[in-house]
């Protein structure tokens, strides 16, 4: 019986111990602005999505949707390091989009958005 509980509890301890350092994996506070591009002023209202990327580089299935408020600010925290795409979009604005490598506890973020560029056509 002893032969069997000896392993079993080192196979326990070993678990638990994985276990305890996944959950200490670190994670980032991110802080993120929009404003326009034109002029600094705030946009409320802005969807702003944050894709986890792979090794690769491609987009993962899963991906968290956040909005700004008047200050034109969103904050999330809990999101573990690695690299992400973050997205942009406003009606009436060009969508953003760019690869962020989240790697420190505290990121601040400043997204400029644009206006359309105007549409050229020989039909006017």
């Amino acid at each position: 019986m002893r032969r069997f509980l000896l392993p079993l509890l080192t196979l326990a301890l070993l678990a638990l111990s994985a276990g305890a350092q996944q959950k200490h994996k670190p994670s980032a506070a991110l802080n993120i602005t929009v404003v326009r591009a034109a002029n600094g002023k705030p946009v409320k209202n802005v969807e702003v999505v944050l894709h986890p990327l792979d090794k690769d580089g491609h987009q993962k299935a899963e991906g968290l949707e956040l909005k700004t408020h008047d200050s034109g600010k969103t904050e999330i925290s809990g999101i573990p390091y690695g690299k992400f795409r973050i997205q942009a979009i406003a009606q009436g604005y060009r969508t953003f989009g760019q690869d962020y490598v989240v790697d420190q506890p505290t990121m601040e973020i400043t997204i400029k958005l644009e206006k359309p560029a105007e549409q050229f056509s020989i039909y006017k």
